[in-house]
């Protein structure tokens, strides 16, 4: 069964931390892009952060510059988004997805998405 498994949310407080992990089944990472996007209540959804390995590349959104990276462990076959210096405007719920790593990191379209995770919900307090 394809799956995507995210996890690793929760509340925390500004300038805390946390480490999203997502782990894929019944396909391997290595051809695919893994986003992850997150969307506030009220608000579009926003692609934070990507990672590709075929071909490389990594993605980091404008927002979370400088404060979020993102990472791969073959092994594991699962893909990190590490969280630093959280502030109240990054709550929202977190998913992570996968594309054709051909497709590239950045401006994929939804109908180019081929798996969704659940999401993962992250408070941040003030």
């Amino acid at each position: 069964e394809v799956q995507l498994q995210a996890s690793g949310g929760g509340l925390v407080q500004a300038g805390e931390s946390l480490r999203l992990s997502c782990v894929a089944s019944g396909f391997t990472v290595d051809d695919y892009a893994i986003g992850w996007f997150r969307q506030a209540p009220g608000k579009e959804r926003e692609e934070v952060s990507c990672f590709s390995r075929n071909p490389v590349g990594t993605y980091v959104g404008d927002s979370v510059k400088g404060r979020f990276t993102t990472s791969s462990d073959n092994a594991k076959n699962t893909v990190y988004l590490q969280m630093n210096s959280l502030k109240p405007e990054d709550t929202a719920v977190y998913y992570c997805a996968a594309w054709w790593g051909r497709i590239g990191c950045l401006g994929v379209r939804t109908d180019e998405i081929d798996y969704w995770g659940q999401g993962t919900l992250v408070t941040v307090s003030s």
